[in-house]
């Protein structure tokens, strides 16, 4: 004990804003379930295994630690489940899965000698006591710092269903038998609120759904609220778990506020139209179940390759990542990313743990050199890996929200090349990175350049470039009397765009009789990798040109070509598009992609002898208007709501004189700004936006201009830079172009990237499910030791048909010459 009291100047009561690790070691992935359990500094609140609790010790000299052990207990296989309150795995309240429990032990070790004092006892001094007790009642800032265990996010009230106005008594909605007063659908139907009109909801990307009469409704009266019958429950234990708020909430939509909302009084809205609330019977999904339905269809079958007779896989490169609750897309990105010789050397053959543990500063926690040395190891040592005990059924996960896998991809290089300082002999980054030279030819016959540095190669994929026209022919004419057989062996022969348009038809016509297309009838169109590739180095046309040498506006034709070829080159699917009226649409096609691809001729080849390049200059329009100058009606607007002058200048200027709405959404953000008082600036670093923001709007599909303005109005928020374009789809901006700017990061001629031929060969795939990028789950597949391998969270298995032709991001790596 005398040994303890000597050292308690080491020993620290944890302050509430301390941040207290105690259920992973820092430097490894050792938990207190470990065989060494736990250690925690009682000095820096760090936690260590057993294994590397000694580095600390020398790197320090704190000597006081906690050790934490926790040890399965026995308990009967007939145990009652725990009731969820709450729909979410993983925390308290929600479900609990039979998880086994454990008894945990704690006492204090001192080192270098790991002497040992049990804990509790009354012997140890009081610091001690009180430190150890905060210890243990503090929440891990690991469980913090997680993407969180899964939880539906609860629905707020509406701020109009207290005073919702409602119309037309006489309006007796009958408890079943439903249909739309516009159309024949009787699924996926809502009752407005206000006045009692039954329409069905919104048509969905591939046509199916509704046909949008509930939401033209409320264009054309402004009623609110709309709930989706046949999801309403009389059970309220079962309504209150399901939204985790109030009985009776179950999809309700709110228009106004474009969101499903909660309201508290839908059994006194619905009795207003003859609508027993107690007798109602749930008989439809809601928007939620229709989202965990997609579990089911074709894509999530096909992609993690559900049903198949697959070998588990374990051992050195074949361990999974747990999915934390909505994690997919990192855990898929990372998988494939670590594959790749240049980050496997750096973070761990090159890099022990030792040595990045000392190279770190005081907190490991937040050095990403230290961490990524912890992930590599952790997944590439095998030493997590274990051979399953039986296979679990994880593919049908439900997966409701998650992130875009690309943005998260050229975030985490970014990140990457930022903490290795640009160092060429230490960056992995500059493996995947390359240089894209686009080439501006103007009817003067002179040339501009504009060069740019990336890491993805982001391609469109042009449907008219098809290979099974044919097939989508005979498929219609066999399943649809609308059709003849010399009709459809016509379009067959001619090959033209007729099919896909008589697809869209039929498919139009079973949906207005409030039928659905049957999965056999769906047939997705085959396009080319090649086609993708050549229309990413096709001629296209910019219109309002400014030439420099003409010193007039014309029409030029672009170019685009790779001034070098990484070591890994990655494609980027752009399935996501905008379709007539700006509405988002995911392309329901398959890719065929070889397992060798030769892009040499997408070298670019510069200027040519007898090429003259177009003077430098910039158009007088644009320097006139280089000074940011304020709508003044927008400015009297905001001044005569009692905002300062010069408040509302900046307002205006900061979101492109866009509106007042913007304008004034902008000020009330920035009202505590520091320079918000300071002149209107006359340079353009106003109009400055983030690159890899604008690049992620790119991968959406937007064009580059669009994309500018809107981050531009939205003070460089990528969602809500994304509601502006849907909100304005008027917008332009000025398709001015000067060579002397670059459309990305800019580069020079002498920046040293890897280079080498243009033959790539396939060895990663990440697939998305879902309808968006945003919802749904993501899957890797990675060829290793000369076969495919699917990595599904931390489901590993040999691939039996890896979905080469539904990929959204492709992984290719140059073979040497």
């Amino acid at each position: 004990m005398e040994l303890l009291r000597s050292n308690l100047s080491r020993v620290r009561i944890p302050e509430p804003t301390n941040r207290i690790y105690k259920h992973e070691c820092c430097v490894s992935f050792e938990t207190p379930r470990s065989e060494g359990g736990l250690f925690v500094d009682m000095t820096t609140f760090l936690a260590f295994g057993k294994d590397y609790v000694a580095w600390n010790y020398e790197k320090t000299g704190n000597p006081v630690y906690l050790h934490i052990k926790q040890t399965r207990k026995v308990v009967p296989e007939d145990r009652p489940s725990k009731k969820p309150t709450l729909l979410a795995i993983g925390v308290e309240g929600g479900f609990d899965n039979n998880e086994p429990q454990y008894e945990e032990t704690h006492n204090i070790v001192i080192l270098p000698d790991y002497v040992t004092f049990p804990f509790p006892s009354v012997e140890l001094p009081e610091k001690v006591r009180l430190t150890v007790d905060a210890i243990i009642m503090a929440e891990g800032a690991e469980r913090k710092e997680q993407l969180a265990a899964w939880t539906a996010d609860k629905k707020h009230v509406s701020a109009y269903a207290m005073n919702l106005p409602q119309i037309g008594n006489d309006v007796i909605v009958p408890p079943s038998g439903w249909k739309c007063a516009k159309c024949d659908k009787k699924d996926n139907l809502w009752l407005n609120l206000t006045d009692g009109m039954i329409l069905c909801g919104r048509k969905n990307f591939d046509g199916t759904g509704g046909n949008n009469h509930a939401i033209e409704h409320y264009k054309e009266t402004s009623y609110p609220l709309a709930v989706k019958l046949g999801t309403i429950t009389a059970d309220l234990e079962a309504a209150e778990l399901t939204m985790g708020m109030y009985c009776g909430s179950l999809d309700v939509f709110s228009y106004p506020e474009d969101d499903s909302v909660v309201d508290p009084l839908l059994a006194q809205h619905l009795a207003f139209f003859g609508i027993d609330f107690s007798a109602l019977q749930k008989t439809e999904m809601t928007t939620a179940e229709r989202e965990l339905d997609q579990n089911t269809n074709f894509d999530w079958n096909r992609i993690q390759e559900s049903g198949q007779d697959s070998e588990l896989i374990h051992g050195p490169g074949y361990t999974g990542l747990a999915n934390l609750g909505n994690s997919c897309y990192m855990a898929a990105t990372m998988q494939v990313v670590f594959s790749t010789r240049s980050f496997n050397s750096r973070y761990y053959i090159n890099q022990s743990l030792k040595k990045a543990f000392e190279m770190a500063p005081a907190d490991p926690t937040v050095d990403l050199n230290m961490q990524l040395t912890k992930l590599a190891h952790g997944m590439l040592s095998g030493k997590y890996s274990v051979p399953a005990l039986e296979k679990n059924d994880e593919e049908n996960a439900p997966i409701l929200t998650t992130n875009d896998a690309l943005e998260f991809f050229l975030h985490f290089l970014d990140q990457v090349e930022r903490v290795n300082g640009g160092s060429s002999a230490l960056d992995p980054s500059r493996s995947f990175k390359f240089g894209i030279e686009e080439r501006i030819l103007c009817p003067s016959g002179k040339v501009g350049f504009n060069k740019r540095l990336d890491y993805i190669l982001s391609l469109n994929i042009p449907l008219h470039e098809a290979t099974n026209k044919g097939v989508f022919f005979f498929i219609l004419s066999s399943s649809s009397e609308t059709y003849t057989w010399s009709y459809m062996l016509t379009m067959y022969i001619c090959g033209n765009s007729e099919a896909l348009e008589a697809f869209h038809k039929l498919k139009a016509e079973k949906i207005s009789e409030g039928k659905d297309v049957s999965s056999d009838e769906i047939v997705r169109p085959r396009v080319p990798l090649a086609a993708c590739l050549a229309s990413y180095s096709a001629p296209e046309e910019i219109q309002d040109y400014y030439s420099t040498a003409m010193k007039a506006k014309t029409t030029a034709l672009k170019t685009a070509g790779l001034t070098s070829f990484p070591d890994y080159l990655v494609l980027h699917m752009r399935k996501f598009v905008l379709e007539e009226g700006w509405v988002p649409k995911k392309l329901d096609v398959y890719i065929d992609v070889p397992d060798i691809i030769d892009i040499s001729y997408m070298r670019s080849k510069g200027l040519q002898p007898g090429e003259e390049l177009l003077p430098d200059g910039v158009p007088e329009a644009e320097v006139e208007s280089s000074n940011p100058v304020a709508n003044e009606d927008i400015v009297a607007q905001l001044v005569s709501m009692g905002f300062n002058h010069l408040h509302c200048q900046k307002a205006a200027i900061n979101t492109s004189n866009v509106g007042v709405e913007e304008a004034m959404n902008w000020l009330l953000a920035h009202m505590d700004d520091p320079d918000i008082d300071a002149p209107v600036s006359q340079g353009a670093h106003g109009n400055e936006v983030d690159q890899s923001k604008v690049d992620t709007l790119l991968s959406f599909g937007f064009q580059e201009e669009i994309a500018r303005k809107a981050l531009k109005a939205s003070g460089g928020d990528i969602e809500k830079a994304t509601d502006w374009i849907f909100n304005n789809p008027d917008a332009s901006v000025s398709s001015d172009m000067d060579t002397s700017t670059s459309s990305s990061k800019p580069t020079s001629d002498n920046i040293e990237l890897p280079d080498g031929g243009g033959r790539y060969r396939l060895f990663g795939i990440v697939s998305h499910m879902g309808t968006s990028t945003h919802c749904g789950h993501y899957v890797a597949h990675v060829l290793k030791d000369g076969r495919w391998v699917i990595f599904n969270d931390n489901k590993v298995a040999a691939s039996v048909n890896p979905p080469k032709d539904m990929g959204y991001l492709y992984f290719f790596e140059r073979l040497d010459s």
